[in-house]
């Protein structure tokens, strides 16, 4: 029988928006689109056999049924298969539910339940099927999408995909296939569909305007995929179409009788079971993106300085030791002269012959060189983690917070943000086309994530300019406990071309906090040190008189402040013994002054008489603390002042005006990269003083603090953290994320010059003021990548319980996911291979992220944490009772679901 209209609208767009077309390929989102259809497929049959037992075929109400499915979900569904307000009627009562107990405001935007994905990997080269009904049978058109040209490039740009004609392939069986050629649009080119449409035709290949256009959708979508994916769908659902009925279904309604109801009632039950369905797919990529990652390829760099002459020696004879050679080179470091065998003789041979006052005992060197080395490096280095000075995570940032953050929680003292400002210069691209929703969604998910990270007095720092600034004020007041301030910050004093606007010259930056934070304080301009000319052993200072002038400066306003000073006839100063007495409200003088002693009272002799005035200090003070005044006696008249030390406040809070010329990013930001590499290798990097100033007034000046920045870009945070370390000895550390290809070629390559030479000019040392340093720097496992390698069962295969419908269980819980990398062996035994899922994996690191355990030393078989534990990591080493405590351990990393 012909399925009826609506029911094919129905199950078509649903399959449609659910899974996409049918595709081949090896990459994590085609795995994941194959799931989807295996899925989709799975539990179709059941839902319609449901229908079928309550509907008749030709009954009225299944076509109402499947038309009012449609309205309702399409409204929720995008293309990318991400669930969200996509379309909602004009009378929708979209505010109904704003609104929180307790709450008068609350900010609310159109993704906000949402977690935005960004994946390692987006394009893909991969083949496309799509299939039409029709007479004798189904027809297939094949296609290939070659996106080689273009798979490695930068990762979530805004670009508009070419395609173009490559040639018209006859394959054995399955007929033709029409391959095109990928590529980004630049200077505004686009695909010509018209001249693809001919040579297709030319080679054989009826293919109409439409089915090309459909398939090019479908490469898109397979890229797009995975941007968004909803925190609670089954929740979500749920709630709207409760109100979906409420307020769209019965204000329509006018009968309820109870055939109608009973209808009404089974619509929501179908809802009900599709949305619960739906739900379970979208609750496991949830359990997917939020399972901790990996650490992968962990590479230590320590300067040379902290390595004994047995190492030294080693690495000088190591075999990687030529291409540590070749790096030092490519940084500037070292000329073609420079021989390591000639140099490294021990320590006192870095810092007395080679010619550079010693820098060269701060030549970086990288373990990725010199892994059979590895471990006798580091236990040089001691306690592990203590001794590191930062790590650098190369990563996607809400991944890498989320797996970090049992490791760091309550631990750092400053989180520094320079998030993308959501200008067209700095665009993402959102598949939704809501520009400003998803950046929201983009910024809350990693502000809530981060959040735990800080201590009870930490601080944040986010620079934003006007684009977005007032929508991440009111975010950063919805997550944190504290406001500390808003500062405009005068970066561009030339002003930023604008057409039809006003010259941006200012961004601001935002300091927010937990329920103890306090803003640090900044060090002091010369202007502000001219006005304290003389420093002493407590700091800088000014004499000021001690007699109060200006406002309240009246006895009658601190009467308390009223009282005589004695003052001897060697200019020292004694303060009377007396009684304060409330009902006069003045002291009692209980002590005279001796013969060698001068009475002075805070008084002006001014022509019509004179004024009683008070003291800048009360007496309790001024008698704890004599070495703060002096005397000065007036050589014509015998007059006696008396002055005070004022002292330059090194504590003052912030002002809320910055406008140092060194924040201007042109001079202090682009420049300082330039004099680094010789060029620019990166838009937009801060200026390094305004970077330092943000650090200062977040009480980044605790000389231990632990300073955070997962928005890392060019590494500025690091060289400001390295700055300050220099200027007090502090021994701050840095966590840095970042995710761009610029983490190898700006961030990395930056932090390892900046530890060699303090200055730098046309990508050579200038200064050979180097700092004693050591870190370490890794890959984190992504999401697309866990996609990529998760194993699912068949579609046939995804019901687990033949008791319960597929609409009450959870299916997925006996597939492997990743837990294929732990097999039984045929005597029983456990057999663990993790490299199975990736050859780099470091289980050290792993398991100290997933036990919230920083790692005082690394041997080959086994780590050791601070508190003490010890835990094997070479499966190959361990009996079958440490095989079993061990899977307990990385059982997230594995499998994910309960």
């Amino acid at each position: 029988m012909r399925v009826a209209a609506k029911e094919k609208r129905f199950l078509d767009a649903l399959e449609a928006l659910f899974t996409g077309a049918e595709v081949e390929g090896d990459s994590g989102f085609v795995n994941l689109m194959r799931m989807k259809r295996q899925y989709f497929q799975s539990w179709q049959e059941p839902l319609l056999e449901k229908i079928d037992g309550r509907v008749e075929k030709r009954d009225d109400f299944r076509e109402e049924l499947f038309d009012k499915l449609y309205t309702f979900f399409s409204r929720y569904f995008c293309e990318s298969g991400s669930i969200y307000f996509r379309h909602l009627p004009a009378f929708a009562k979209i505010y109904e539910r704003v609104y929180a107990d307790g709450e008068d405001v609350a900010l609310s935007w159109k993704t906000h339940m949402l977690y935005y994905v960004k994946s390692d990997v987006l394009v893909r080269s991969m083949p496309v099927e799509l299939k039409e009904e029709g007479p004798p049978a189904w027809k297939t058109w094949r296609f290939y999408f070659d996106a080689s040209q273009i798979e490695h490039k930068c990762n979530n740009e805004k670009r508009e995909f070419v395609f173009a004609f490559s040639e018209v392939e006859k394959t054995t069986g399955e007929g033709l296939v029409l391959r095109l050629q990928v590529s980004y649009s630049e200077k505004g080119k686009k695909t010509k569909v018209d001249d693809i449409l001919k040579q297709a035709r030319k080679a054989g290949l009826g293919l109409s305007e439409e089915r090309l256009e459909q398939a090019f959708r479908v490469f898109r979508r397979q890229t797009e995929a995975d941007y968004f994916i909803n925190k609670d769908a089954r929740g979500f659902l749920r709630e709207q179409f409760d109100l979906w009925m409420h307020q769209y279904l019965f204000q329509e309604e006018t009968i309820f009788e109870q055939k109608r109801l009973d209808q009404l009632q089974f619509l929501q039950e179908t809802a009900y079971d599709i949305i619960d369905f739906i739900a379970q797919f979208e609750d496991e990529l949830r359990r997917a993106w939020e399972k901790p990652k990996f650490v992968r390829n962990v590479n230590y760099v320590v300067t040379l300085d902290k390595l004994p002459d047995k190492t030294l020696k080693k690495v000088t004879e190591h075999k990687g030791a030529k291409a540590q050679m070749k790096e030092w080179r490519a940084l500037g470091m070292v000329d073609d002269e420079f021989s390591m065998t000639a140099l490294f003789k021990g320590q006192k041979d870095l810092t007395d012959k080679n010619g550079a006052n010693g820098a060269r005992k701060f030549l970086p060197l990288d373990t990725k060189h010199f892994k059979s080395l590895e471990i006798e490096i580091l236990e040089a280095l001691g306690n592990l983690d203590e001794a590191l000075d930062g790590e650098l995570a190369h990563s996607e940032n809400w991944q890498a917070l989320n797996t970090l953050q049992r490791r760091y929680k309550e631990k750092v003292k400053c989180i520094y943000i320079d998030p993308p400002y959501n200008t067209n210069a700095s665009s993402i691209a959102y598949m939704n086309n809501y520009k400003d929703s998803s950046w929201l969604s983009l910024m809350e998910n990693r502000l809530t994530t981060s959040k735990p990270f800080l201590k009870q007095d930490g601080v944040i720092c986010c620079a934003i300019d006007d684009e977005e600034a007032w929508r991440l004020l009111e975010l950063l007041q919805r997550i944190f406990d504290r406001e500390l301030g808003t500062i405009p910050v005068r970066t561009n004093p030339a002003g930023r071309k604008s057409t039809g606007q006003f010259s941006p010259s200012h961004e601001y930056a935002l300091f927010f906090g937990v329920k103890d934070a306090e803003p640090g304080s900044l060090l002091k301009t010369e202007k502000e040190k001219e006005r304290y000319p003389y420093v002493d052993e407590r700091g800088r200072y000014a004499w000021a008189n001690l007699i109060r002038s200006g406002s309240n400066d009246r006895r009658e306003d601190a009467p308390k402040m009223f009282y005589p000073i004695y003052v001897k006839d060697d200019d020292t100063i004694r303060i009377p013994k007396m009684e304060w007495n409330e009902e006069k409200r003045e002291h009692h003088i209980l002590e005279k002054p001796k013969s060698n002693e001068t009475t002075i009272w805070p008084v002006r002799e001014q022509v019509g008489g004179r004024i009683e005035k008070n003291w800048h200090r009360g007496w309790e003070r001024v008698q704890s603390e004599p070495g703060e005044y002096r005397v000065r006696r007036d050589k014509e008249d015998g007059g006696i002042n008396i002055h005070f030390r004022t002292r330059m406040d090194e504590s003052a809070p912030p002002k809320t005006w910055w406008d140092k010329s060194e924040y201007a990013s042109a001079n202090y930001g682009a420049k300082a990269l330039k004099e680094l590499f010789g060029e620019k290798p990166f838009d937009f990097s801060k200026s390094i003083p305004l970077v330092e100033d943000c650090l200062r007034a977040s009480g980044g000046k605790e000389e231990n603090a632990v300073i955070a920045d997962y928005f890392a870009g060019s590494g500025t945070t690091a060289h400001a953290v390295i700055n300050l370390n220099r200027e007090d000895g502090g021994k701050r550390k840095y966590v840095l994320v970042e995710m761009g290809d610029y983490y190898h070629t700006v961030l990395l390559p930056r932090i390892k010059k900046v530890v060699y030479s303090k200055e730098w000019k046309d990508s050579k040392p200038v200064s050979h003021e180097g700092s004693s340093h050591c870190f370490k720097y890794y890959n984190l496992e992504q999401y697309e990548e866990t996609l990529k390698n998760a194993r699912y069962k068949d579609g046939d295969q995804l019901e687990i319980d033949s008791l319960k419908s597929p609409f009450e269980q959870y299916v997925f819980f006996g597939d492997d996911k990743l837990a294929h990398a732990v097999q039984s062996a045929k005597n029983g035994k456990l057999k663990i291979n993790l490299k199975d899922l990736y050859k780099d994996i470091d289980i050290a690191e792993s398991l100290s992220n997933i036990l919230g355990k920083s790692i005082r030393r690394r041997a080959a078989n086994e780590v050791t944490f601070t508190d003490g534990t010890v835990e094997k990591i070479n499966p190959a080493k361990m009996t079958e009772e440490e095989r079993q405590h061990f899977i307990t351990l990385i059982k997230p990393y594995l499998w994910w679901g309960e």
